[in-house]
This record gives C-alpha cells, structure tokens and sequence, in this order.
C-alpha cells in the first residue's frame, strides 16, 4: 500500500498497515530486511534470484503495463509514501460546480461543460506541495522545538515565532507550490489584488477565458473556485475552448516525435496574418486542428488577391480627391445596381459577422469574410464596375469610387481581428476619418443600405453570367469570342432586368448581341440550352465553335476516357491487386475510376446537345 496507488486506496479500505521500504535515493531502507542498502532495481533482480533458488519462481515473461518515468532522464519512478501538503476540495467544489450549472459561468461549445462537471463531481484533496527548486514558495514555517507549523495569514507576512510553543527557532517549508496553484490565482493576483486597485475594479472579472479542452480540470476548474472564494467573484462568464493543433497525421505534435512546426519559421516565410489566418478558417470551437502548410499558402493568396483589389482601388483613386469627396451619402446617391448589390451584400456580411463573433464561431465569421472579399468583391463588383472608373461619366467614376473604398473600409475593420498587420497597412491609406485601425469602432448595418430588389437583378445576372462561362470553359471557346444571347423569360420584368444589364453581359460574358424573347420559338436547332430560375437561355453554338469538329473531338474524348475505365475496371476487379496493395492505391483507383465516369458522362452530354 505504501508503493502503488492501487494498493494504496485498497489498504485503505482495509486499514491495511502502510510500510515505506525506500529511501528518498530509491534505495531499500531497514523495512526492507536483508535487501537493505540495495537500489531498486538490484533488490528486484535479488529477489527474483532468492525466488528461484527457493524454488518459488514459476516462470518470468514479459508483460505489457503502464510505468511512469522522468520527463527528463527518463528513469523509472517509484511511488512513495511521503508528507505533503493538501487543499481540501469538498467545500471549494460546491461553489464551483453551482456556477457552471446556474450558468452563470457558461462553456462553449456547452459540451465541454461535462468534462468540468466529471472532474469537478469527483474531486479529491489536492496535493499542492512540490520538491522543486523553482516556484512559489510555500508560506508556512516549522518549529524546530514543538514539531508544528505556522502558516502565514497575510501576504507577505513573515512570523517571527511558532503559534504553539512561541519558540522562534523557525525555518521555511522548502516544498514549492504547484504551478497550477499559482495560475490558478492568475485572474486576479496579476492586478493587484488584495488591494482594490483600479485595474482590478476594472478588469475582474473578465468577460472570456479562451483555452484549450487539455487544461480544463488543471487550470479552468481551479481558476474558478479560487476566484470564488478569494474574491467572492467567478473570474471569467464565458470559456471558449479551442482544440489543439495536430500534425497532418492527426498526432499531437511533441519533441519525442520530431513532428513540431516552428511558427517562426512559417511567419518567415508566409507571414503571421497568414498562419493566423490558417488557425482559424473553417475550424470550430473545440475542435482539433490538423495542420497542412497548404492552408497558410490559402492565407497568403488571399492576402496577395486583397492587395492586389487595394492597389487597383488607390490606382483609380486620384490624388486630389480627399476623404470629403468620397463621403458620399449613398442613401440618397445616385447608385447603379452593381453598387446597390454590393453595398446591400456588405450589410448582410457586417450583420452576420457581428453575431458569429458574438457566438464565438470565429471560423465561420473568417470565412464569410473570405467569401465576400474574394467573390462578391474581387471577382464580381470590381470587374462590373470597370468600364464606369474608365468611362466619361464623372458623376457614376466618383460613386464607384466612394463604394470601392467604403467597402474596403468596412472590410478591413471586419477582418482586422484575424489578419491585423496587412488589414493596418490598407486601411492607414485608404480615405477615412480615423486613426489606427485598431481604434477603429466596429461597423453596424446600416438598413438604408439594404437594396433587396437590387440585389436579386444583380443574383440573376451573375447567374447568368456564370453559366455562360461554365459552356464557353466546357466547350473551350477563345476568351475573346463573342456570341449572341437569346433569353426566354416567364415575365417582362425578367426580360427587363437582363435588358438593363446588357453592359454587363457584353463585358462579363462576351455577348455582342442579346434577344429577349416571351416564348421559346425560332430557336437555333444547336443552341445550347441554359436554364436558370426565371427561364431558359440559348447560346448559338455556331457563335462558338466548329460544329463539326467540336463533335469529332467530343467523339474521341470520349473513347479515350473508355479506353481508362476499362483499365481502371479491370485493375479493381483483379482480387489479386485488391488484396496486395495498399488500401490508399486501391481508394485512388477507385476515385479515378469515378472521376473517368463522371467526366464521360459530361461529354457525352454535350455531343448529345450537338448532334
């Protein structure tokens, strides 16, 4: 009972005697017979060889079990029977649990709560001594004279004699705190506390502690019943837990297995916006996170395409326009559709950004954010507003340009909690009002700028516009080919909208020539069809290629792609290559063979629509 805690709490149960047969050095001491003076590991092979010579031993095999060893040299360690120092739990717990359960201390995600309330439910005396050199020392003195200890009531306070016998032959306790004893007092010991200062007033308690699931019964717990019963306060309202960063393999990353990443070197050579941004796009409170290079290089092009729409913004801006002339009040101004879309679509990300931040689900905010800037922004209002930053329509240039840079304005604010450093550097040079970004107030949805109409003519067409693209890619019409379009609507006001948007049709999707029609005749017999919510499409197919040859090349795509399912079907249906290979070359084979069938079928498809 004495040397395995197992035994121990069996010997408990059974007020089993409790005999220490080592010495601090793991040497046996006198309780160990004649094996005294050996070390553990001699007194062990002594025993076996007494055993055997007895005629005692039966057999000696190897066995499989868990045995605990230094962190740092690595040797075996050997329970032991020693005199420590406990907190006693009981009391401390009740608090703590009703805090959590009255919710007035809330975990997210909620789950996680459990993990508290297990540890929590269960507790035992804590053990808060240590042997170490290195830490808080404990702040109780022992009497040489009478054997006791006097521990020190306030902070500071050093006593001068023992409480019980007053001898003042005293000395300190050598034993150090446990670290998690000292962090546990992190919340309000770094302001000051005892005393009222201002930063405590302040800053205690805190709104949010973010920490990760591992730490939760270490530190979480203990920061919550200290904070209660020191303070009368809980610490924190909420807990974000985040997962732990793993490697590609999914294992936690250590120095046993060589497998860190030093983010240094990343930073070095992608930036920190990047690998910050890699942290969070698309990853869940509590969830792990397998770290791939590739996400940081996501990071960095997205960096580089929103520099790239932040020059493209400042070369259309002129020099002696001031922040006063781009302060437009766009309520009232006169805004074409594309701006309305844009401006309606930045109020909707504004909104749902603030209430994702507020939920905590930074990964999904970063990626609606991700979304806009790259879509809706870069790809789609930049390119429609082109003509109008080139045209001679002074009054429509100066509108695209206030929305150019109040939308990048908004943006940076919104992405500047994530990606800082870039985000700082646009916005000291965009046209503003303000100082740093970091100062900068949060922006709020602005209901005057909600054009819903608006936007669902701009949908209709970037849907359109979309399509046409898809067939052009499909059927690998040059980029500067030209073609008629013919629409069949359901209403006029369909029709209308695309009349209204036959600029940016012919920019977008290389239109020369766009027919609206009511009904679906004197439709070209090889047009291709392109539905869509409102109606039907048509593109000419003689607009864009060589009938004949497109089929002829059709034809042969899709022997060739017969030619490899063949293949890959004999490979799959060989038991012999099923069963030798390794399952990763078998599931490539079959995602091959899936993809072959897939891409076939699309040909045929559009030779079907040709012929």
């Amino acid at each position: 009972p004495a040397h395995d805690p197992n035994d121990f709490e069996v010997g408990e149960r059974h007020n089993l005697e409790r005999i220490n047969v080592f010495n601090e050095d793991a040497s046996i001491n006198e309780n160990g017979g004649k094996y005294a003076g050996l070390s553990n590991k001699e007194a062990r092979k002594q025993i076996v060889q007494d055993l055997e010579e007895q005629g005692y031993l039966i057999r000696v095999e190897d066995i499989v079990h868990s045995v605990s060893t230094c962190y740092r040299c690595h040797s075996e360690i050997e329970p032991r029977l020693s005199k420590q120092w406990f907190v006693a739990m009981r009391k401390l717990a009740e608090p703590a649990i009703k805090a959590v359960q009255n919710q007035d201390i809330r975990f997210v995600p909620d789950r996680f709560s459990k993990n508290y309330f297990h540890w929590m439910e269960n507790i035992r005396d804590w053990n808060i001594s240590r042997q170490l050199w290195w830490g808080h020392r404990i702040p109780a003195w022992f009497c040489d004279d009478c054997g006791q200890f006097t521990v020190a009531k306030e902070v500071g306070e050093i006593p001068n004699k023992c409480e019980h016998c007053g001898s003042t032959n005293l000395r300190q306790e050598e034993d150090t705190l446990d670290t998690w004893f000292s962090s546990a007092l992190w919340p309000f010991s770094t302001l000051g506390w005892p005393e009222k200062t201002e930063d405590y007033e302040t800053f205690y308690p805190t709104d949010v502690l973010v920490t990760g699931y591992d730490i939760i019964t270490f530190w979480v717990s203990r920061m919550i019943f200290s904070g209660l019963h020191y303070t009368g306060q809980e610490p924190f309202k909420d807990v974000l837990i985040h997962g732990i960063v793993r490697d590609e393999q999914g294992r936690k990353m250590s120095k046993s297995l060589g497998n860190g990443i030093d983010p240094l070197e990343v930073i070095d050579k992608y930036g920190a916006d990047a690998l910050r941004y890699a942290l969070v796009a698309g990853v869940s409170a509590g969830n792990d996170l397998r770290y791939k290079e590739d996400r940081v290089e996501n990071g960095r092009n997205f960096i580089n395409k929103v520099w790239n729409a932040f020059r493209f913004t400042m070369m259309n801006i002129e020099d002696e326009l001031t922040y006063e002339d781009l302060n437009i009040n766009f309520a009232e101004a006169n805004l074409a559709n594309e701006d309305k879309w844009i401006l309606n679509n930045l109020q909707i990300l504004i909104e749902e950004v603030t209430y994702n931040m507020e939920q905590y689900d930074f990964g999904i905010a970063l990626t609606k954010i991700y979304n806009f800037l790259w879509e809706n922004f870069c790809d789609w209002y930049i390119e429609m507003i082109k003509p109008r930053l080139n045209g001679t329509d002074q009054e429509s240039r100066l509108i695209a340009q206030a929305v150019l840079n109040e939308v990048l304005n908004k943006c940076m604010i919104l992405l500047h909690p994530f990606m800082p450093f870039f985000t700082e550097e646009i916005y000291k040079s965009l046209m503003h009002d303000d100082g740093m970004l970091i100062k900068t107030n949060w922006p709020l949805k602005d209901e005057n700028l909600i054009f819903e109409k608006e936007a669902m003519k701009m949908n209709l067409l970037i849907e359109m516009i979309h399509s046409i693209r898809n067939i052009r890619s499909q059927m690998n019409v040059p980029n500067k080919k030209k073609s008629r379009l013919i629409i069949v609507v359901d209403t006029e006001e369909i029709g209308q909208i695309f009349m209204e948007s036959e600029a940016g049709l012919a920019n977008l999707a290389m239109i020369s020539h766009l027919e609206i029609k009511n009904e679906n005749k004197d439709i070209p017999e090889t047009a291709i069809a392109i539905p869509f919510s409102s109606g039907t499409a048509y593109l000419p197919s003689e607009d864009l290629i060589d009938l004949e040859a497109e089929k002829k090349r059709l034809a042969k795509e899709i022997a060739n792609y017969d030619n490899e399912i063949l293949r890959a079907e004999k490979k799959l249906t060989n038991a012999n290559f099923v069963k030798k290979a390794p399952s990763e070359v078998v599931e490539k084979e079959k995602e091959k063979l899936a993809e072959y069938q897939k891409t076939r079928e699309q040909a045929r498809l559009r030779l079907q629509e040709l012929s």
